[in-house]
């Protein structure tokens, strides 16, 4: 009887099956319109944060080229061949201008970028902060020190990003801790670095800004994340830069460019303005740290940054300074090490460098113990995969929603989407064949 009154008030024409083809194409059509349309609105979108980082070049080429033209006699050659603490000295003498210094390595900066697309941004308000030095009684340790920042660390002005289009169109109101610190310590920011799109990537590309390459061999990726910082300091554009880490992202970069880096123990140096599309780790803990050509650049910039200020400004970094004390002591220590960790692979310049230094160490006066990680499989798949991806990645794929995937990041993607009872069951299915392919994705599941 339902089913009768039912019929009674549908359309009779609704039984015909031309009707309802019409009907179902009308639906597909309509379905791939508004797909399109949002393919259309993202790559828009995208085109308007290209333009945006040209305009932003082009006041940065005008800029250094006002420079050079007013000061011809500037030794642009010299001055990038000096060390970033000879740069810091000269500058504390005065026979070096923090002006000569900035606007060379712009102009240098510009090059390395046409090369290899490393740079997002030109921080328009580096000549304000310049003035400011000028007015400054007291000079920080990184006076006059030019200094490139990874796109995601917020400067004011300006927009961080982190490869996806979910975060564009977000002008940031104020610096973020690191930056300010920075500012404080005489420091100049005057340029923002590529990332790969989430940033969960041993690669540097995105769809926006495009693929970043190893000014070393331009057949090579620079790594990630933090690769626009290690294609701009190995080229010469930068002298000291600010990347992030949390499985590699300074390191890797550092590895692959020939450069120094350093990944700070966790909660060591100020998170707060920060982008990121993972939120909620608490068991593996993402650093900021500095990347440069050696290691006394990073020791500067690690005493500069662990001052009041930072403490300060973020209450929730524990307030221990730099230690001098430690760092310039000639004790012997005892140092552990291993050449392989039995759950990656090492190639042989990385078992080569590990004997090396631990010769340099020895002959040092140091004393090298061999030793094996214990449950490394244990210790890869549950606390670090776990740990980052405790939702399952759920959030990681949401921050894709409105946005396109980079093809780089295709395969990681495709993993992370899939739904928890797949995974489950292809981790049942692969484990007697790939052991570790299995425990990954039964990791990938999420904690519960």
């Amino acid at each position: 009887m339902t089913q009768e009154r039912l019929w009674q008030v549908l359309d009779p024409s609704w039984g015909d099956p031309r009707t309802l083809s019409a009907l179902l194409c009308s639906s597909v059509a309509a379905v791939v319109l508004l797909k399109w349309l949002e393919r259309r609105q993202i790559q828009q979108k995208m085109k308007e944060a290209r333009r945006a980082r040209d305009l932003a070049l082009e006041g940065m080429e005008k800029a250094a080229g006002r420079f050079k033209q007013e000061n011809p006699g500037t030794q642009t050659e010299q001055i990038l061949s000096l060390t970033m603490m000879e740069l810091v000295e000269k500058l504390k003498d005065g026979s070096l201008s923090p002006e000569s210094i900035l606007y060379t390595y712009m102009g240098k900066a510009l090059e390395v970028t046409r090369e290899v697309n490393c740079l997002t941004d030109f921080i328009h308000g580096c000549e304000d902060q310049l003035q400011k030095l000028k007015n400054q009684k007291e000079k920080g340790l990184l006076y006059g020190i030019p200094i490139s920042i990874k796109e995601h660390i917020d400067c004011k002005g300006h927009i961080s990003s982190g490869g996806m289009v979910k975060f564009l169109g977000q002008v940031k109101e104020e610096d973020s801790v690191i930056v300010q610190v920075l500012k404080y310590q005489g420091a100049i920011p005057f340029v923002r670095t590529n990332v790969p799109q989430t940033m969960i990537n041993y690669d540097c590309s995105n769809l926006i800004f495009g693929q970043t390459l190893n000014p070393l061999n331009h057949q090579k990726t620079p790594g990630g994340s933090s690769g626009g910082e290690g294609a701009l300091i190995a080229g010469g554009g930068s002298i000291l830069g600010i990347g992030s880490d949390v499985a590699g992202s300074i390191r890797l970069p550092s590895s692959f460019c020939g450069l120094c880096g350093l990944k700070p123990t966790g909660n060591r140096i100020s998170k707060l303005g920060v982008v990121s599309p993972i939120v909620g780790m608490e068991s593996v803990v993402p650093a900021l740290g500095p990347m440069a050509r050696d290691v006394d650049s990073l020791a500067l910039c690690m005493k500069a940054l662990l001052c009041e200020e930072m403490f300060r400004l973020d209450p929730t970094v524990p307030p221990v300074p730099f230690n001098e004390e430690v760092y310039t002591s000639s004790k012997p220590l005892r140092i552990g090490y291993y050449e392989g960790d039995g759950y990656f692979q090492p190639s042989p310049s990385m078992k080569r460098a590990i004997q090396e230094t631990r010769k340099l160490l020895q002959d040092a006066g140091h004393t090298l113990v061999p030793f094996v990680p214990p449950k490394i499989d244990y210790m890869v798949d549950e606390l670090f995969t776990r740990g980052i991806f405790s939702d399952g990645a759920v959030h990681l794929v949401d921050c894709f929603k409105g946005d396109i995937v980079d093809p780089t990041l295709k395969s990681q993607f495709n993993t992370y989407r899939l739904p928890a009872l797949v995974k489950r069951v292809l981790a049942i299915v692969l484990k007697p064949i790939y052991p570790r392919i299995a425990r990954h994705l039964s990791a990938l599941c999420g904690v519960g």
